[in-house]
């Protein structure tokens, strides 16, 4: 029974899983960012009335997987930080690079994405599509910059867990 205590079991079950999360996120979100998003927004659907429901529905639940590979992530981050011989420095990057991951999720979440979509919400049914609010633009940017962030907070920390994989 002792042996399956061992740290040796455990390492890599939770190092996999850590990684297949990780990858998992980045290429979806990658898809979402530079495939979905670009080709609604070709497609003219921004000025359409209903592009603040439809958007808000596929972050809604696009969200909400980015918060369970956060916390899945965080989770094997911290049972690798107790069980592994890797450095201090290094154990402590991936805490914290898996802790702003999922902070920036919740903001994502609960945060952008509703009041993104409050701004876009067509209430007059009567009159023309409005322009785009002023402050839809600085969401916009805000968005962005936390998405180059979550890509490469995500980035060093696969390669950090990959590296130590071997």
């Amino acid at each position: 029974m002792t042996a399956v205590s061992i740290p040796q079991f455990k390492r890599p079950k939770w190092q996999a899983i850590a990684v297949f999360t990780l990858a998992f996120w980045l290429s979806s979100s990658l898809i979402l960012d530079l495939v979905i998003m670009p080709g609604m927004y070709a497609a003219g659907m921004m000025n359409q009335s209903g592009f603040a429901s439809a958007g808000y529905s596929i972050f809604w639940v696009f969200n909400r997987i980015e918060l369970l590979c956060a916390a899945l992530v965080l989770t094997g981050v911290l049972v690798l930080h107790n069980i592994q011989t890797q450095s201090s420095r290094d154990r402590r990057l991936t805490v914290i690079l898996s802790a702003v991951l999922l902070a920036i999720a919740f903001a994502y979440t609960y945060a952008l994405a509703p009041t993104m979509s409050t701004l876009g919400l067509q209430l007059d049914l009567f009159e023309p599509v409005a322009t785009i609010p002023a402050a839809m633009n600085q969401m916009h940017w805000g968005y962005w910059t936390l998405e180059l962030t979550k890509l490469a907070a995500a980035g060093t920390l696969l390669t950090s867990l990959y590296r130590s994989q071997a």
